[in-house]
Order: structure tokens, then C-alpha cells, then sequence
């Protein structure tokens, strides 16, 4: 799962990320509105984190644009301003939800997962595809009952697959995923075909019904 961290204050946007990979999600920073405006215009995000005074412009008209180009990512404001009338402006503008500062990291992480769930997932913690079984809050995949030990990029991908199946998914959209802003830098997409050819192999060691396809020349396919 990839977020945004759009905050100007460099040590809270650090410490926010390096909670949040530990809660398995791989973040990206932006300290100022135009930075923040060039990445939402590129990249995807499942979940957004928006602070509404930023150098160079106001956050809500962020929170605005999001919605104009009826992007889906879930946007989350963090303010220091407690003010009601932000508060409304942003939840009327789209917002889903609304931290003011300071708060709990640990409050923030459960603010996000219930964001994220709510728009991939409808309210349901558990995830269930004929033989397999994700566990979205402990983390865990299983086939028939049997556990399957994935990496936290592999755990990543398969949600991804099965949030968009039926789609074409393609190897550029998987290495933004993975790897966020960076991926234009790599010269290839290998490591994307190794996390997937890992990934497909404990799914077909453990008995799952062979959902992922490959598109030969187009990317991937999760077909159910």
C-alpha cells in the first residue's frame, strides 16, 4: 500500500514514514504545495496524508484537485488547525477523514488501514477468494486453512492484484506500486518479476487456483 505524506515539517513527514513502513506501507514525501501538486498529478496513491498549510498554496485546494480529476485515493487531512470550519470545508471537498495536530502515530496508522479498507474492501477485515483467505489487520494469507509466509512486497502485490481483478495491470503500474516516484529510474522491470514469480510460486506450492495470469507483452491479470 503507498502513501503520501504531504507536510512541511520535515522531522514529523520522516516520522510518520518510518512508523508506517513498519506497518508495512511504502511512503512518499512532498514538503510543499507544488511538489505535493506534481506527484498527484503522476502517481497514484491508496491513501493520502494532507496538511493544509503549505509553502506555496493551501492543502484543501490539493484536497480539490484530487477531486476534479475524480482520483480515488483516500485523503486524510492533518492540520494543526482544529478550526470546525476547515474541518468541514475539507470533509465537503472530499476529505474521509480529519487529524488534528498533535496526535497518536498508532491513531494515525488505524485511521489509514480503516481508509484504505473502506474504499478497496467495503468494511470487511477479511478477504475472502474461493480457497484464499487475507487477513487484511494481522497481514496474513492462507490456502485452505495453511498459512502462506509472504514478504511484505509480495503481501503488497497480491492485494494490489486482488483490489483490481479482472483488470490488466501493467509492469510500469506494478513498479509504481512497489517502488513509488522511483520507478522510472530502473532500466527494467526485473525485480518486479521476481517479487511475481516468487509470490506465484508459494500461492501454487500451497494449492491456490492459478488466478494470476501473465499478459505476454502487457503486464498481469487477476482473473476470478
Amino acid at each position: 500500500m503507498k502513501i503520501l505524506i504531504i507536510e512541511d515539517e520535515p522531522d514529523l513527514a520522516q516520522s510518520i514514514a518510518a512508523y508506517l513502513a513498519d506497518e508495512n506501507y511504502h511512503c512518499e514525501l512532498a514538503g510543499t504545495f507544488n511538489e505535493a501538486l506534481e506527484k498527484i498529478d503522476l502517481y497514484h496513491y491508496d491513501c493520502v496524508l494532507l496538511d493544509i498549510s503549505l509553502p506555496g498554496g493551501n492543502g484543501l485546494k490539493l484536497l480539490e484537485e484530487l477531486r476534479a480529476e475524480n482520483k480515488q485515493e483516500g485523503v486524510i487531512i492533518i492540520s494543526a488547525k482544529n478550526a470546525i470550519d476547515d474541518k468541514i470545508k475539507g470533509l465537503q471537498i472530499g476529505a474521509d477523514d480529519y487529524m488534528a495536530k498533535p496526535f497518536h502515530l498508532s491513531e494515525l496508522a488505524a485511521r489509514i488501514y480503516s481508509v484504505i479498507r473502506r474504499k478497496q474492501f467495503g468494511t470487511t477485515n477479511i478477504i475472502e477468494q474461493n480457497e484464499l483467505r487475507i487477513d487484511l489487520l494481522a497481514k496474513t494469507v492462507s490456502i485452505e486453512g495453511k498459512e502462506i509466509p509472504l514478504t511484505k512486497k509480495e503481501f503488497s502485490l497480491l492485494l494490489y492484484f486482488v483490489s483490481n481483478k479482472n483488470k490488466v495491470i501493467s509492469k510500469s503500474a506494478l513498479a509504481e506500486q512497489l517502488s513509488g516516484d522511483i520507478a522510472d529510474m530502473f532500466d527494467n522491470y526485473d525485480f518486479i518479476y521476481a517479487h511475481i514469480k516468487n509470490l506465484k510460486k508459494k500461492l501454487q506450492e500451497a494449492g491456490y487456483g492459478n488466478y494470476l495470469k501473465t499478459l505476454y507483452g502487457t503486464g498481469y491479470k487477476w482473473v476470478i
